[in-house]
């Protein structure tokens, strides 16, 4: 199946991350979008929740937003016609391994043979997901990063048999709705762009675990140094920037002092185990009143919003 026939989506997961994809597609007059749940679902009062602050700042006219959410209805009837009809499917339930595969057992006894289905996983493997359906050729990975309706990019993860026909129509669907899709070649852990990430994060923890600096410093450094960068001027245009000869010359010197454990830090265990788990808790690397964590997570979204949209 091409861009062109794709015309029914259906969304499979109501919760925040489901309504905010479904949202993104319905950036696409011409598609006809359903989101599936086994429970009701506000899909209208959640897509408002989350594009306040769209609205708000003038990204989002009151009126286009009404409009888009009208593109969008719901089911909680697996056997609806907009189930049987779909002709791409993206599946946003729990991280559960086992949830998942039943999902799309019941999706695949229920679709046509030629719609494509997608998995929006962090991490989960593609490949395993799909193991027990029969046409799994035209099974893809696609991990919308959270908030789902802000963050540009969407990562089209290829499974050992997903067909180049599906990943070039998933990803010509998704950079027709405004997403920055890129094309993951092999099912490997975490992806690109987590695999970088978590790189990242360990050796955060490390600095922090060895007494080198605290967490409040170590996120400074970061946001006051190659972070600035990080939007303009990704790592290997920056290594052909400063000469490859030079990086070398670096990592010949720095590599082997890096962290490199292939298990979680002891640190993070050690909050784990004392129940310090961010956030959720009021502590973790720092301490968190619960105005400071609703503060943080607007001022995420505002700066999104100032970034992608100079508003």
């Amino acid at each position: 199946m091409k861009k062109e026939d794709i015309r029914r989506i259906l969304i499979v997961g109501g919760g925040l991350m489901g309504k905010n994809i479904a949202f993104v597609f319905s950036a696409e007059p011409a598609y006809e979008i359903t989101v599936y749940d086994m429970y009701p679902v506000d899909v209208p009062g959640g897509i408002r929740t989350s594009c306040a602050q769209l609205v708000e700042k003038g990204v989002l006219a009151p009126e286009e937003l009404e409009a888009r959410i009208g593109r969008i209805s719901f089911t909680d009837d697996i056997d609806s016609d907009s189930v049987k009809n779909a002709d791409l499917v993206v599946e946003a339930v729990f991280e559960d391994m086992a949830v998942k595969r039943e999902t799309f057992a019941k999706l695949e006894a229920r679709c046509r043979p030629d719609t494509i289905f997608c998995t929006n996983t962090s991490v989960m493997s593609p490949s395993e997901i799909s193991r027990d359906l029969t046409h799994r050729e035209r099974f893809a990975g696609t991990h919308f990063w959270n908030p789902g309706h802000l963050i540009p990019l969407v990562e089209v993860v290829r499974s050992d048999a997903t067909s180049d026909e599906t990943a070039e129509t998933v990803l010509a669907v998704l950079a027709g709705v405004g997403k920055k899709p890129v094309l993951c070649k092999k099912d490997v852990p975490g992806f690109i762009a987590n695999r970088m990430q978590h790189a990242l994060w360990r050796e955060a923890i490390s600095i922090v675990e060895h007494g080198i600096a605290d967490a409040e410093t170590v996120d400074m450094a970061v946001r006051y140094s190659f972070g600035l960068r990080l939007p303009q001027l990704g790592p290997l245009e920056n290594s052909d920037l400063v000469g490859n000869d030079l990086t070398y010359n670096i990592h010949d010197y720095i590599l082997s002092s890096l962290e490199d454990s292939h298990e979680p830090s002891p640190l993070l265990k050690k909050l784990r185990d004392e129940g310090k788990l961010g956030f959720k808790t009021g502590e973790g690397f720092m301490k968190w009143t619960p105005e400071e964590t609703a503060e943080a997570a607007s001022a995420l979204n505002e700066y999104l919003i100032r970034m992608l949209y100079g508003k």
